[in-house]
């Protein structure tokens, strides 16, 4: 089954991916850094390529927020973009799943080729 997509981010995937942040960053950058991500304009990126990028390991099936996930897309329904900050490979620095790490497992074991559409910014400096 294909799985299928809402044109924009949720309101509360902005607040998710800024919680997440906070935990990685400073509060001036992680604001700007959402700021981009809701002006940014939408990509696609396959569901194996994000996993890879940010060194993340695929959740199963049984994890709890994939079922749900996986629930959704077997229903038809359509699952929320997801929201990215660009790693620096040089720097060792892998990207950020900022919100929708469990919809990109769930795509993934839907098709790991799964194009999903994606947000995807830079680290905002600030000055």
């Amino acid at each position: 089954m294909a799985v299928k997509w809402l044109d924009d981010p949720e309101d509360h995937d902005y607040e998710a991916a800024a919680d997440y942040l906070s935990l990685i960053s400073e509060p001036e950058a992680i604001a700007a850094t959402v700021d981009a991500l809701r002006a940014a304009d939408t990509t696609l990126r396959k569901a194996k390529d994000v996993l890879r990028a940010a060194h993340l390991e695929l959740l199963p099936a049984t994890n709890p927020r994939v079922t749900t996930d996986l629930a959704k897309i077997d229903a038809g329904k359509k699952l929320s973009p997801v929201l990215l900050v660009r790693g620096r490979v040089l720097d060792g620095v892998a990207l950020q799943i900022a919100d929708g790490y469990h919809r990109v497992c769930a795509s993934y074991l839907t098709d790991e080729n799964t194009p999903i559409p994606c947000r995807l910014v830079s680290w905002q400096a600030t000055n």
